[in-house]
């Protein structure tokens, strides 16, 4: 993602490692142990934050293509790729959750670790993303976006 869409590609790096690192902290709080399912729910994790992040630089990219302000094209990209992101994560949430209430002691840590994951990454991926971005453009004013 960094080499592909450049300096907001390394910005979904960044927050796909905090969400990472949150969802680690929240399972160590829990006192959790990451099993091989475990580790396969972070991999699906990842995954879904990849998507959430693709979708809202594409959506970017359409419109700066119209000819849109960089805080416009940002503004419009979050806006327009929200539904697609909550529709997917809320499927992958209720997945997780019948695989929790259904399954046996693998199979729950897999339902966990990817339950925990999914609400992380929603966060990380709409919420600090956009937050580094209204920084950066509130201090400066940006005429390009590197998406």
């Amino acid at each position: 993602m960094a080499i592909y869409y450049r300096w907001s590609g390394g910005l979904a790096c960044a927050a796909m490692i905090l969400n990472l690192v949150i969802v680690m902290a929240i399972l160590a709080k829990l006192r959790a142990t990451l099993t091989l399912p475990g580790v396969a729910g972070l991999i699906l994790t990842i995954g879904m934050s990849v998507d959430a992040n693709v979708l809202i630089f594409e959506r970017m990219r359409e419109e700066l293509a119209k000819g849109k302000t960089v805080r416009a094209s940002i503004e419009a990209g979050y806006n327009r790729a929200f539904n697609a992101i909550l529709d997917s994560n809320v499927t992958t949430l209720i997945t997780a959750l019948v695989l929790w209430q259904f399954g046996t002691g693998p199979v729950k840590g897999f339902a966990t670790t990817l339950s925990i994951g999914i609400v992380v990454s929603m966060f990380t991926a709409l919420v600090c993303t956009r937050v580094v971005y209204d920084l950066v453009t509130s201090r400066r004013h940006l005429t390009t976006l590197s998406v």
